[in-house]
C-alpha cells in the first residue's frame, strides 16, 4: 500500500490510541514538498511525504533524521522519535515503546529500524579498545588527528610504509623508534611544539593506525606508492578543540559514507537518539551507539560511547598500554621544515 497523508494518519491513531505514553500526541506536521517544509515552524520532527509514498522525518527543514518506505517502519520511526523526546534513558524507553508494541521495544533495542530480534550484550570493557582515548582526544591528546586504514580482506596496509609516505623520518622508522624514546630525548616533551612534530604508527584490529597532529606538506607524495598500499577503507577522527570541532570521516575506495554533503561532528550526537539518519548509509553505526548505551550505562561521556560504537561495529582499536606505556611507534616528520 502506498503511504498517503491520510493512510499515515489514520494508521498511526490506530496504533498509538489508548496508550499513555502517546496521549494527546498526534502526528507530527506534514509537507509534500520542501517548499511546505519550510513553512513549519519549529525544530521538532516534522515529515516530508514525496510522491513514491517515502516518509522523510525531519527536524525543521534541513535536518533528516529518517528515511522509511514502508508504513510500519514509517511509524515507529516517529513514535521512537516522539519517546526519546519524552526523556529517560534507554532502558526506559524501550521498555515504554515495548508496551506499545513489543516488536518495538526490540526494534529499540537493536538499534535498526527493523526487528532484528534479540542481539547479544557486549559483555567487554568498553575502555579497554578504543573509547579509553576518547577522553584526551578531545584536549588533542596524544594527537589531534586518529586515522585508521585497512585492506582488502587477507592484506595489511603497511604501517611503516604508510609513515613514511606520510613524512616520517626514514632514520627513525627503520631504527625502530618508540614514543618513549622521543619522549626521552626530548624530556618528556618539554617542547611544546616538538610533539606536533610527530606521529605514531601501528596495527591494531586489522587495522592500521597512523596518529598525528600537522600533515608535513610532501604527505602523499609519491601517489603510485601510495595507491600501492592497497588501502579500501579508512577512518579519520579530527579534533580541534580550539573550535570545539570534532569531526567523523569514513571513506570506502575514497568514497565519503554519508546521508549528505557535509562533514559530521560528533557533538551533534546525544545519546538516545540516533546520530545518524535511520536507514542511511551510516545506519550500522546507529545500532553499535544504541547497543553501547543500553550496554555500558556507566558510561556517560558521548565520545566514549561512540568511540566504543566505533570499535563495536568497524574493530577500531588503539593498544592502550602501548601508549602508557610509550611501546607504540613513533617518529618525528623529516625535513627542516618540521
Amino acid at each position: 500500500m502506498k503511504i498517503t497523508e491520510r493512510v499515515l494518519a489514520e494508521a498511526w491513531q490506530r496504533t498509538v490510541s489508548g496508550h499513555v505514553l502517546f496521549d494527546g500526541v498526534g502526528l507530527p506536521p506534514v509537507a509534500r514538498s520542501g517548499e511546505e517544509l519550510k513553512e513549519v515552524r519549529g525544530d521538532g520532527l516534522c515529515l516530508l511525504l514525496e510522491e513514491d509514498g517515502t516518509v522523510r522525518g525531519r527536524h525543521g527543514p534541513h535536518r533528516e533524521v529518517f528515511v522509511a518506505r514502508d508504513l510500519g517502519q514509517a511509524l515507529y520511526l516517529i513514535a521512537e522519535t516522539v519517546a526519546v523526546g519524552l526523556g529517560g534513558g534507554p532502558e526506559e524507553v524501550a521498555e515504554a515503546l515495548e508496551r506499545v508494541d513489543p516488536g518495538w521495544g526490540r526494534r529499540f533495542r537493536g538499534g535498526g529500524p527493523d526487528d532484528t530480534g534479540e542481539v547479544e550484550a557486549c559483555g567487554r570493557d568498553p575502555l579497554e579498545g578504543l573509547a579509553w582515548v576518547a577522553g584526551s582526544w578531545r584536549g588533542q591528546e596524544p594527537y589531534t588527528t586518529l586515522a585508521f586504514f585497512r585492506a582488502a580482506p587477507g592484506r595489511t596496509v603497511d604501517a611503516e610504509r604508510l609513515a613514511l609516505l606520510y613524512g616520517a623520518d626514514p632514520a627513525q622508522v627503520a631504527a625502530g623508534t618508540r614514543l618513549k624514546d622521543l619522549t626521552a630525548a626530548d624530556d618528556g616533551w618539554s617542547s611544546a611544539d616538538r610533539q606536533w612534530e610527530s606521529c605514531c604508527f601501528g596495527e591494531a584490529g586489522g587495522w592500521t593506525f597512523l596518529l598525528h597532529h600537522d600533515t608535513p606538506p610532501e604527505a602523499f607524495a609519491d601517489e603510485e606508492a601510495y595507491a600501492a598500499l592497497g588501502i579500501e577503507e579508512s577512518v579519520w577522527l579530527t579534533a580541534t578543540s580550539a573550535k570545539a570541532m570534532y569531526d567523523f570521516t569514513y571513506l570506502r575506495r575514497d568514497r565519503r559514507v554519508a546521508d549528505d554533503d557535509g562533514m559530521w561532528e560528533l557533538n551533534w550526537y546525544v545519546p538516545g537518539h540516533a546520530p545518524h539518519v535511520r536507514g542511511g548509509e551510516l545506519d550500522f553505526l546507529n545500532r553499535a551507539v544504541r547497543r553501547a548505551e543500553l550496554d555500558h550505562p556507566e558510561l556517560t561521556d558521548p565520545f566514549e560511547l561512540y568511540f566504543h560504537a566505533l570499535e563495536d561495529s568497524l574493530g577500531l582499536r588503539l593498544p592502550r598500554r602501548d601508549f602508557a606505556e610509550g611501546e607504540v611507534r613513533a617518529a618525528y616528520w623529516a625535513g627542516e621544515a618540521w
